[in-house]
């Protein structure tokens, strides 16, 4: 069972304070997708103008948390998501503001199954980074990061 996904929207920013510092905000969120936005803020422009790596990177990273929250709610009591690994692909200069999409297929239910089984999963996340909408929208990057889920000690 999911976490409720304004419950997340709510306290995420207190829960990961880097969140709220850069100004990230939600444009969708349920069990199968988390979509964030970075503003375009010029104290947090790299040297060609376009949002800094460090932030897109963290802008990723925090969808993909995001999306772990809620897909994995109903284990929080037992659990403790972590990131474990994270490879970024920068594939176009990113300019003005940018989305990152989370996206968790089959892997949660194949993840919670091993965590039934007595071991500690390893699932990805995929997100992909992009500018502009509609016609004007842009694919600038790509995240996967691994997640694990650590059985929390009693």
């Amino acid at each position: 069972m999911a976490l409720d996904p304004e419950l997340v929207r709510v306290q995420y920013p207190a829960m990961v304070p880097m969140v709220a510092t850069l100004g990230i905000g939600f444009e969708h969120l349920d069990a199968e997708r988390c979509t964030m936005l970075l503003p375009d803020n010029a104290p947090y422009r790299n040297h060609v103008g376009g949002p800094h790596a460090g932030a897109m990177w963290t802008l990723a990273e925090s969808a993909s948390g995001a999306l772990v929250f809620v897909s994995f709610g109903d284990l929080m009591a037992d659990v403790t998501p972590f990131p474990i690994d994270a490879t970024i692909r920068f594939l176009k200069v990113a300019m003005g503001p940018v989305t990152a999409t989370a996206t968790l297929g089959a892997e949660a239910a194949t993840a919670v199954a091993t965590l039934q089984s007595g071991k500690r999963p390893e699932f990805p996340v995929e997100i992909e980074l992009s500018t502009g909408t509609g016609e004007e929208r842009l694919v600038t990057g790509s995240m996967t990061v691994t997640w694990t889920l650590r059985l929390n000690r009693r």
